[in-house]
């Protein structure tokens, strides 16, 4: 049984139902249940959750690293330390519904846009989109990390999100519960040219450590960790691979993009991830350019200007990270205003080789390719 949470100030929150009963399975429509903003949720009970500490014991066993912060190893993939107990606690705890949506992707590929993206197309026609959520809350207020959740012992508060839920995380493929691989969950999955992935998380870290008072990791050390696979949540191309393959596996559950070419068509790719939410565009949707409203409302441009996102912060478990440092750029190739092109060619040619023959391709590794 989903357990309901208690709403504050119902009738301030636009295009919001006052009957919680309607929330109840299936996937996104344009007329029955919808998801709501997390940052409304406020739990009434308390889910019970194994303690943090019971890892303890297990996560300092595991190899260490220090990058930008502290890493370790765990079945092959190296986590941020800090990360591991939510990863854990998931993978033990964690109860999926079947109309549930998680967009994952290795940090820093494009998941503050997917977040708003996916929220924006399925409640188009909940919220009016000259006054939707997004415009007063950051897109990680609206689609929570379960991560962070479980860390902080705040699972509950997943519990009370009403169905259907948009739920976030950075895991890779087969370390995901099989309450959620084996279930009618889908999974959107979106990848960037790696190169880009570590120069935008060797800012945003810089950042996090800035605001502790640390220095900032050497970028060309950064940079080599990555091309190693000693990096969170690397390696990054078998993170990339994995749900690649799944994708092929399961097209009907699971969504594969590329951060660039949804950049290059913005307008195909909403109206690809509307049809894979079963919400699909109407040709009236799209004569009365909800479409470019959407795209517009979800613009990095747009995103960036708002109140909501130049002040605050996320983070509840980890550490504190504003708002503002999930807009720096945005675009594509700023990798080369970092790195060398001898640096560049390296981790090119290291993501070719462990991707050949998977038909997977990634844009800007593919540039270097012609070049080389």
């Amino acid at each position: 049984m989903h357990v309901r949470g208690a709403f504050p100030n119902m009738s301030s929150l636009p295009g919001f139902p006052h009957d919680l009963s309607s929330y109840h399975p299936p996937l996104c429509s344009t007329s029955g249940p919808h998801p709501i903003p997390f940052k409304y949720v406020h739990p009434t009970t308390t889910a019970a959750a194994a303690p943090v500490q019971d890892y303890d014991e297990l996560i300092s066993s595991l190899p260490v690293k220090q990058t930008s912060i502290p890493i370790r190893k765990y079945q092959n993939f190296w986590f941020p330390e800090a990360h591991l107990p939510g990863i854990m606690a998931i993978r033990q705890h964690f109860n999926p519904r079947p109309d549930d949506l998680f967009l994952i992707s290795f940090p820093k590929s494009g998941t503050t846009w997917l977040k708003a993206l996916a929220f924006a197309t399925m409640t188009r026609t909940h919220y009016p989109l000259d006054r939707h959520p997004l415009l007063s809350l950051n897109p990680h207020d609206v689609v929570p990390f379960m991560d962070d959740l479980f860390v902080a012992g705040q699972a509950s508060k997943l519990e009370a999100l009403p169905s259907p839920r948009i739920l976030a995380t950075h895991m890779p493929y087969f370390l995901l519960p099989d309450s959620i691989t084996g279930s009618g969950c889908r999974i959107i999955y979106i990848c960037r040219d790696p190169k880009d992935v570590v120069v935008s998380l060797w800012h945003f870290s810089a950042k996090a450590r800035a605001a502790k008072g640390r220095e900032c990791f050497p970028f060309d050390k950064f940079f080599e960790m990555a091309c190693e696979g000693d990096f969170p949540y690397s390696p990054i191309w078998d993170h990339s691979l994995q749900y690649w393959k799944e994708s092929l596996r399961r097209s009907e559950k699971v969504l594969f993009l590329k951060y660039e070419e949804m950049l290059e068509e913005p307008a195909a790719n909403v109206k690809r991830l509307a049809e894979f939410l079963g919400c699909p565009l109407s040709e009236e949707e799209e004569k009365e350019g909800v479409v470019e409203e959407i795209i517009s409302l979800c613009s990095f441009e747009k995103l960036k200007s708002l109140d909501a996102n130049k002040k605050g912060s996320q983070g509840i478990a980890v550490f504190k990270v504003a708002n503002a440092s999930f807009f720096r750029k945005g675009g594509i190739g700023d990798w080369r205003n970092h790195a060398s092109p001898e640096m560049a060619q390296k981790l090119d040619g290291i993501v070719r080789e462990k991707l050949e023959g998977s038909g997977l391709t990634i844009p800007g590794v593919e540039e270097a390719t012609a070049e080389d």
